[in-house]
């Protein structure tokens, strides 16, 4: 296993440095899925939520938290995103809703953890503006799908699984 780049030779926690790092173009596509009853899913269907504009909501939510990973993630450094998208695809089998989101910063750090935070808070959201509704639902298979930029290179998930 490689050596933990957030971790010093103490063993102590630390930020990396980037400073010498060349500044370059990076992408992160992230997803999950929140899976809810059918009639859970019919609500968002019909826009008869009780709380409004579910997807809306999380939407803007999904951008928000791209836009703060740093301030919850403890050693992510503070980026100037250039975009953020979070998308979403309803599905009848399993019933749910899948999430999609795609972050970009022209920088000296990736934006993984940022694509991932807006996907989680995202969900989070979708669970918030529907727990009236449906508290069984669950969040799942959340991860990175691609990244693209930086010294590493790109990197592509495998397919996901059947069914998500």
């Amino acid at each position: 296993m490689s050596k933990l780049s957030h971790i010093d030779e103490k063993g102590e926690a630390r930020m990396v440095d980037v400073s010498d790092k060349a500044s370059t173009a990076r992408r992160a596509i992230a997803e999950g899925f929140i899976a809810m009853r059918p009639e859970t899913l019919a609500l968002v269907e019909t826009g008869e939520a009780k709380k409004g504009d579910v997807i809306g909501a999380a939407r803007i939510a999904g951008i928000m938290a791209a836009k703060r990973t740093h301030e919850l993630i403890p050693l992510c450094h503070p980026l100037a995103i250039t975009k953020a998208t979070i998308d979403f695809v309803l599905s009848q089998s399993p019933p749910g809703i899948h999430v999609t989101a795609e972050v970009k910063v022209s920088g000296q750090t990736g934006v993984e953890m940022e694509a991932l935070t807006a996907v989680s808070v995202a969900c989070l959201t979708l669970y918030d503006m529907l727990k009236a509704a449906d508290k069984a639902m669950t969040i799942d298979d959340i991860r990175l799908v691609e990244k693209t930029g930086g010294k590493s290179g790109t990197f592509k998930a495998a397919a996901r699984r059947e069914g998500r």
